[in-house]
């Protein structure tokens, strides 16, 4: 009899699936993007489910026993969690995570302490430094609605002032300044998050060299010596045009010297009737003779 007593714990422990918690909870946020993570239990192969949940400031205060299960990670099979949609305050928040296998569930393991997003790491930002004919363009990586950046850009070369820029688009090439020929203008930027007051060390500094105005000179050279060429060559060619048609169309002839008039007009023409009158004497005196 006492040991079928003794059988009867270790026949219930063996139908019991004992899961053990999840370990080592920790988060890793960088530019306010949090990622929490864990190491991952193993039950002989079989997949594991996890399911993370949370309380804010005002749950842990007034609600202790209210958790809210994660937007993106009830349940999830691997061991991490982006909460960064969960984590909406700048407020220390609790988090818990468990092991689900079947209907079998672990104990919740909690993160110590408790995670504020102020506590996020603030990179330099990605940026890319360009010039648009005489104008400095700067685009900045797009981490996110909550950032903005101060884009600090000056003029290469002893006593320059260094101008700051708030500028709050993201992934958009933003114009600086209008640049002067053969100049070199350097751009650093960092970043800004208003919603925990703080900001990031400043980016290297990249430069951009401004090229001389060697071709708007040349064009304009060119462009001068296109118009003297227009002044002399367009009268030249509408001057020989005019020959050539009058020429082609009323060619000039040369009268034989019988045709020229030599004497004025009205001499000419006494002349002639002086001829007239002679011959008509002369013809009636022909007649006069047949008759006699």
């Amino acid at each position: 009899m006492w040991l079928f007593y003794i059988l009867i714990p270790c026949l219930l422990i063996d139908e019991v699936v004992l899961l053990p918690a999840p370990q080592n909870l920790s988060i890793q946020s960088t530019n306010m993007k949090h990622l929490l993570t864990w190491s991952p239990v193993i039950m002989g192969g079989e997949t594991i489910h996890y399911s993370v949940e949370y309380q804010g400031e005002y749950e842990s205060l007034f609600m202790s026993h209210i958790w809210i299960p994660s937007s993106r990670c009830s349940p999830t099979t691997v061991p991490e969690c982006d909460i960064t949609d969960d984590i909406t305050a700048t407020v220390p928040y609790n988090l818990r995570v468990r092991a689900i296998l079947s209907s079998h569930t672990s104990a919740w393991s909690i993160l110590k302490p408790p995670f504020n997003r102020n506590s996020t790491i603030l990179t330099p930002p990605g940026l890319e430094v360009t010039k648009d004919g005489f104008h400095l363009v700067v685009k900045l990586e797009d981490l996110g609605p909550l950032f903005e950046f101060l884009v600090a850009y000056w003029r290469r070369e002893p006593g320059t002032k260094e101008h700051v820029k708030i500028v709050k688009s993201r992934g958009i090439p933003v114009h600086l300044e209008t640049m002067e020929p053969a100049a070199v203008y350097c751009v650093k930027a960092q970043t800004f998050v208003r919603a925990i007051g703080r900001h990031s060390a400043f980016s290297q500094a990249e430069c951009v060299k401004v090229q001389e105005e060697t071709l708007p000179l040349a064009v304009a050279l060119f462009a001068f010596v296109g118009f003297m060429l227009i002044l002399v060559v367009v009268p030249l060619s509408i001057w020989k045009m005019g020959r050539l048609l009058r020429y082609s169309c009323c060619p000039g002839v040369v009268l034989p010297d019988t045709l020229k008039i030599t004497n004025s007009p009205q001499k000419l023409i006494s002349c002639r009737r002086e001829e007239v009158e002679a011959c008509a004497t002369t013809m009636l005196s022909s007649e006069e003779l047949f008759r006699t």
